[in-house]
């Protein structure tokens, strides 16, 4: 029972993330024009949630594995609730943005807190692996909520109202949270504070810069880029000379841990950062409402629940990197299905292309949740799960950086010169999936000394030098 509570907790704490990440997709002019935004206000209120997300997951799951999963989760889960009422009552695109970077950062508490609570909740990896396939399909559910929550009571009252929505579910979620068990690393180290700080200021600063960057490459981008990057390199040497540092940097020596990481940064600048196009792009190129657009993301989001769920019935030959792989490869095609869309193409031209990928991203999902606990030593969930959805929100807005300028008309602004925008973005995004595909593949396979024998029964996946009895990663 305790364990079904952390689950169902923790996995709904996940589908409140993503309903608050993607809920602005459905209402955003009404968004904009309610808080007079303008364009490049526009531009941050799509934006600043994930500067939050991206700039405190890994430190969020690194203080949960030190300092209580619960307890953080809970934290995560008042900040987003908080957060969420401000932006409801915001009267300016300012306080608005502040709002959504301090929902970013609840959310990324909750997030990986919750992926941590859950691994130790179920410790059976048959188990874990059931549950981590639930957690997977609620990032489908949220994506698949989101956008149509926000357009519905946009419709019947406010854009406003389903910030308010957020607020409650956020404090609710506190609540829930507190009933359920605390877990902490065993070997609790003393906080690295000069890691937190360049860690969390550098990816804010990148992730700041793309954002100002799609307004044009002025100084402003490009100092926040250059010293975002700075900062990053800052991180990494302060790390490496630490002697408890916040992310032990021998973590990327393990293929399980660079393959998963690499495939949460390709499904964030891959499928994730078209996606967040779409809504945009149907509306303006083709005609299509935001509440067609909106189920449209559900031909996309749905599916992935459903095979997240079912992803624990694949062959157990089927290893954890092959699954995602394979899954970066299904979702390259999907995208690439979706290049017939013309200027009278209607909403069922992208139908087979979405419902493909979401096919394959809800593997994809179960199986990067699966891997990223298995990936790290015992006891460090949190920070498993912080990092692979760092990558993930980093590649997002690195893709959608990269989709805003690709597929920018070339000329006029006509509906042909926008569709020729999206072919574009299309071809782009689809090969960051193949590639990703290609990097999972090679990069994580397993490299094994000759002088170093590995007994025939070790998991697919394991790291040359880990035991043998360490969590599989198996579903």
């Amino acid at each position: 029972m305790t364990a079904r509570r952390t689950l169902i907790t923790a996995s709904l704490g996940t589908v409140a993330v993503l309903v608050a990440f993607t809920a602005p997709l459905a209402n955003f002019n009404q968004t904009v024009a309610g808080l007079g935004a303008g364009h490049a206000g526009g531009t941050w209120v799509l934006s600043s949630m994930s500067i939050g997300l991206g700039a405190f997951l890994l430190t969020a799951g690194r203080l949960a594995d030190d300092y209580g999963r619960r307890r953080w989760f809970v934290i995560g889960a008042l900040v987003l609730g908080v957060s969420s009422l401000l932006g409801a009552v915001a009267g300016d695109v300012t306080t608005f943005v502040v709002s959504r970077v301090f929902a970013g950062a609840g959310g990324a508490a909750v997030v990986a807190a919750g992926l941590g609570m859950i691994a130790e909740a179920h410790p059976d990896p048959v188990e874990r692996g059931r549950a981590t396939g639930i957690w997977g399909a609620s990032i489908g559910a949220g994506i698949a909520i989101g956008p149509l929550l926000g357009n519905y009571l946009g419709l019947l009252h406010s854009w406003r109202d389903v910030y308010v929505v957020l607020g409650v579910a956020g404090l609710a979620l506190a609540v829930a949270g507190r009933g359920c068990p605390e877990s902490r690393s065993a070997h609790r180290a003393p906080l690295d504070v000069a890691g937190v700080v360049l860690m969390a200021s550098g990816t804010a600063a990148v992730l700041a810069g793309l954002t100002e960057g799609r307004g044009g490459w002025g100084a402003v981008p490009v100092l926040l880029l250059a010293a975002g990057l700075a900062l990053l390199a800052g991180f990494v040497l302060v790390e490496r000379r630490s002697t408890h540092p916040m992310l032990d940097l021998g973590l990327l020596h393990r293929p399980a841990f660079r393959a998963v990481n690499i495939a949460g940064l390709a499904t964030g600048a891959g499928i994730i950062a078209l996606m967040s196009y779409v809504a945009g792009f149907v509306g303006a190129g083709l005609g299509i409402s935001a509440t067609t657009a909106a189920w449209l993301m559900l031909a996309w989001s749905a599916p992935s629940v459903v095979t997240a769920i079912g992803a624990r019935r694949l062959p157990a030959s089927w290893s954890g990197r092959n699954q995602m792989a394979g899954a970066l490869l299904v979702i390259g095609v999907g995208q690439l299905l979706v290049l017939g869309v013309g200027t009278t193409s209607g909403p069922a031209a992208f139908v087979p292309g979405l419902l493909l990928a979401g096919i394959a991203t809800g593997v994809l999902n179960a199986a990067m949740g699966r891997e990223s606990v298995a990936s790290v030593p015992p006891g460090q969930a949190g920070l498993g799960s912080g990092a692979n959805n760092t990558a993930r929100y980093l590649g997002s807005a690195l893709g959608v950086t990269v989709v805003s300028v690709v597929a920018a008309p070339v000329g006029a602004v006509t509906a042909q010169a926008l569709v020729d925008g999206w072919h574009r973005a299309v071809i782009v995004t689809a090969l960051v999936s193949l590639v990703g595909a290609l990097g999972v593949a090679l990069l994580g396979e397993r490299v094994v000394p000759a002088e170093v024998a590995v007994p025939a029964d070790a998991p697919a996946d394991a790291p040359a030098d880990a035991p043998t009895d360490a969590p599989t990663s198996g579903g």
